[in-house]
């Protein structure tokens, strides 16, 4: 699934500048540490928006296309912001053919965002993900830690309204 560059404004601070700035001094000796570095900034941003990618581009003194290219390959990087609620959506055979699919369409639609994407205010971010080991509950949706099974379309509004706060 292709990642998609987040549409929400990025809002780092001066600190979390200086933090990562210190990072890439420590770390731009050495070009084998580019992994390190953004892994660090991930921990520091959250994510890795074209901002951050810049910065680490031009502080280890490598190509930002590179630095591009390694945030998109590797899963555990993100370029658009999470939400206080990650929803995940196993979209793993076992979970589409018993309808994850459906869901995973039903959510777009009720958060008003697409995959990858975060909601303008921050609350939810909604992500597919490839199979989960829960295969025997399929169809499974996680909420952070909490893990759902055998989900259907309708139990969407009440497993969300949990997360209200």
């Amino acid at each position: 699934m292709k990642k998609k560059i987040s549409s929400i404004p990025f809002s780092g601070t001066a600190e979390q500048e200086a933090e990562l700035r210190a990072v890439i001094r420590e770390n731009c000796d050495d070009k084998s540490n580019l992994m390190v570095v953004m892994q660090r900034a991930q921990d520091i941003y959250g994510y890795l928006p074209f901002e951050v990618q810049l910065m680490i581009a031009e502080g280890m003194d490598v190509p930002l296309e590179k630095v591009y290219g390694v945030a998109t390959f590797y899963a555990q990087f993100a370029l658009s912001p999470k939400g206080k609620y990650n929803v995940s959506v196993c979209l793993g055979t076992a979970c589409y053919v018993k309808g994850s699919g459906d869901i995973f369409e039903k959510l777009q639609e009720k958060l008003g965002i697409g995959p990858d994407e975060c909601t303008p205010d921050g609350k939810y971010s909604l992500t597919a993900s490839r199979c989960v080991g829960a295969c025997g509950l399929a169809p499974v949706m996680i909420v952070n830690d909490d893990v759902y099974g055998r989900m259907t379309v309708d139990q969407i509004d009440g497993i969300l309204a949990k997360y209200q706060d």
